[in-house]
């Protein structure tokens, strides 16, 4: 091959690498902006990650928006719960909260998550 080619050949890699390095630098992967499918394995890896304690603006960074919330005042304490998608269970379009985990929240700071943990919430 000549020197040319061999020229041409490396300025494409080298372009392509810059490319794609950008891509992942400039655009890092939002939850807003995944599909669902990709939405509810990011939200199955990212839930693993969590610790008790941690606060909701925290978790909101972390995971996006939730799909579904809900609020209360029990006594003195604000609980709140966000379902985040997890699972897919019917192919209706909608995200229902059978498809997703519950992390429940008292005074801004995570305390439980799962179905368990949401049950037993419902029930006091």
């Amino acid at each position: 091959m000549n020197s040319k080619a061999i020229r041409l050949i490396l300025i494409g890699v080298a372009s392509y690498a810059v490319l794609a390095f950008s891509l992942i630098a400039f655009y890092p992967d939002k939850p807003e902006n995944m599909d669902w499918q990709d939405r509810e394995e990011y939200n199955k890896v990212q839930i693993s990650k969590l610790e008790l304690g941690i606060t909701r603006a925290e978790v909101m960074a972390l995971l996006g928006t939730p799909d579904i919330t809900e609020a209360k005042m029990q006594d003195s304490r604000e609980i709140q719960v966000m379902f985040y998608r997890t699972q897919h269970v019917r192919a209706d379009g909608m995200t229902t909260q059978d498809e997703c985990t519950p992390l429940l929240f008292e005074n801004e700071a995570l305390i439980a998550w799962g179905d368990g943990a949401y049950q037993t919430y419902l029930s006091s």
